[in-house]
């Protein structure tokens, strides 16, 4: 069995055949779905899913492209809705340079904002870090000692290297579609390198669909492309990559 271990479910591009589509993935072997909020609005809409079906949790967290939009409200929101029995984590949350939707600054404030209450939480972190590597591990690495349960880096497009410190630093690495892709040559070292028992398996569907799907719509049921990519770059079998990431999903999320 499988965990699609960030994945966007509540969105709309799933509304015309979610039931369809949560069918494909429980076929394809996906046991459990988290449905990662990335606003107010979105996260709500996670929780909502995670009701109705017992194989979904949910996350609630500020995605940095809204970063501008998080104030002590909204906080207070999330720290309700993280009670939640469902909810597994808090994010997506971090940093993002590459579309810089939100000033910089306004990220990094907003991401300390829900480190500090993940750590008033107690409750796991889902790191988005998307051309801020030294900025994301700068934060983390100061509050790395405050936060008794660490995360993950989701959908991870950093090196080998910033593999390794942020796995010393208590953190998972999430690998996405990307690492199917012929050219994604660092990735696919990060893949191959990485300790098993710090590896998670993500689709971050509807978008990133593995190299047979590529620039259409993604969804869980294809995250065995990437359990198999994964396998095929390790010389180990699809099971193993399931058996440990699947492991690995529990033991992070508490599921």
């Amino acid at each position: 069995m499988l965990i699609d271990s960030h994945a966007h479910i509540q969105l709309e591009n799933f509304d015309n055949d979610r039931e369809a589509m949560l069918t494909r993935a429980q076929k394809a072997g996906v046991e459990y779905i988290i449905a990662i909020g990335f606003d107010l609005e979105s996260s709500v809409s996670a929780i909502s899913l995670a009701e109705q079906y017992d194989f979904v949790y949910a996350t609630v967290g500020m995605h940095p492209h809204d970063a501008k939009l998080l104030d002590d409200g909204i906080i207070d929101k999330f720290r309700d809705l993280a009670q939640h029995p469902k909810v597994v984590a808090l994010g997506e949350m971090g940093l993002d340079y590459y579309r810089n939707l939100s000033p910089r600054s306004i990220q990094r404030k907003a991401f300390e904002a829900q480190l500090r209450l993940a750590q008033e939480l107690d409750i796991p972190i889902i790191v988005h870090d998307r051309e801020t590597h030294e900025d994301i591990m700068k934060i983390l690495r100061r509050y790395v000692g405050k936060i008794e349960k660490r995360g993950v880096l989701h959908c991870f497009s950093g090196d080998i290297k910033m593999a390794k410190e942020a796995i010393d630093l208590g953190f998972y690495i999430s690998i996405a579609g990307p690492v199917t892709y012929p050219k994604s040559l660092s990735l696919q070292r990060v893949a191959r390198e990485v300790p098993l028992d710090s590896l998670l398996l993500e689709t971050d569907c509807p978008w990133l669909a593995p190299q047979f799907r590529r620039g259409k719509r993604n969804e869980p049921a294809y995250i065995t492309a990437i359990a198999e990519k994964i396998a095929t770059l390790r010389g180990v079998s699809v099971t193993n990559i399931a058996d440990a990431t699947t492991t690995n999903v529990k033991n992070l999320f508490g599921i």
